[in-house]
């Protein structure tokens, strides 16, 4: 049977993996940071947040499948319905129009629109990597864990800038089954530079539809309302032999 390997901070969703892996009769054990507990089995999943997940994976010998930081940008137009560019965190700083700035994939500070490249963190390197995109308004966004090309499971996470949370994560079988196909349309536009093992955000912007939000690692991702159980196969897959 596999391991599934938690940090050690408790959290909602690795709580929900837990409780998954257990129904399967799967073994669980948590990490604390980097120091790992012994493992018997030869199969070990991974669900630990990025500051530790890249270590504890070469210390188990094997790697993450994470995003090339461009993977957005190489998305066709009519499937973002946005500009985006990559450049430098230094170059960012010289924008003079309101524009939404993220890390690409990690979150070490916050991902919104800021008024100018002024008001960007200054505490961080000039030739730190981050996407630029078209402020827009998204009605409504949601995370879908997908293996080989495949939507598994899904779920709203943001109506109209509030959490899905508060609603228990309410959407349609019509909403959730749009959201699956387009989502099933951008992974199978990007086959060629999307893991196999993904998350894919999607969702609506206001007088343009549905539209791609961004793409993260599958290890580390939060599941939001995702069905535990599906999330598990495709996290299973998000960690490989090193070569």
């Amino acid at each position: 049977m596999p391991t599934l390997l938690l940090s050690s901070r408790h959290t909602d969703d690795n709580q929900a993996l837990w409780r998954a892996a257990i129904r399967r009769e799967w073994s669980v054990v948590r990490a604390r940071g980097i120091r790992l507990p012994e493992i018997e089995d030869s199969e070990i999943i991974l669900y630990v947040e990025a500051l530790f997940a890249p270590t504890i994976a070469g210390l188990l010998g094997r790697k993450l499948l994470e995003l090339r930081e461009e993977w957005l940008v190489h998305i066709p137009f009519e499937l973002r319905k946005r500009e985006i560019e990559l450049m430098s965190l230094g170059q960012a700083r010289k924008l003079t129009e309101p524009a939404f700035v993220k890390p690409p994939n990690d979150k070490i500070f916050p991902a919104q629109v800021y008024q100018s490249g002024q008001d960007l963190p200054v505490e961080f390197d000039d030739e730190l990597s981050v996407l630029v995109a078209e402020p827009v308004q998204w009605e409504v966004e949601f995370r879908c864990f997908c293996l080989n090309g495949t939507v598994k499971t899904v779920s709203p996470y943001l109506r109209s800038g509030r959490l899905a949370k508060l609603t228990g994560y309410e959407a349609s079988a019509e909403e959730l089954n749009l959201a699956t196909l387009f989502a099933e349309s951008v992974l199978d536009a990007a086959d060629s530079i999307t893991p196999k093992a993904v998350v894919i955000d999607v969702g609506k912007i206001a007088g343009q539809g549905w539209a791609v939000v961004e793409a993260n690692a599958a290890w580390g991702s939060g599941i939001y309302g995702c069905a535990p159980d599906k999330v598990l196969d495709v996290i299973r897959h998000a960690i490989i032999d090193v070569v």
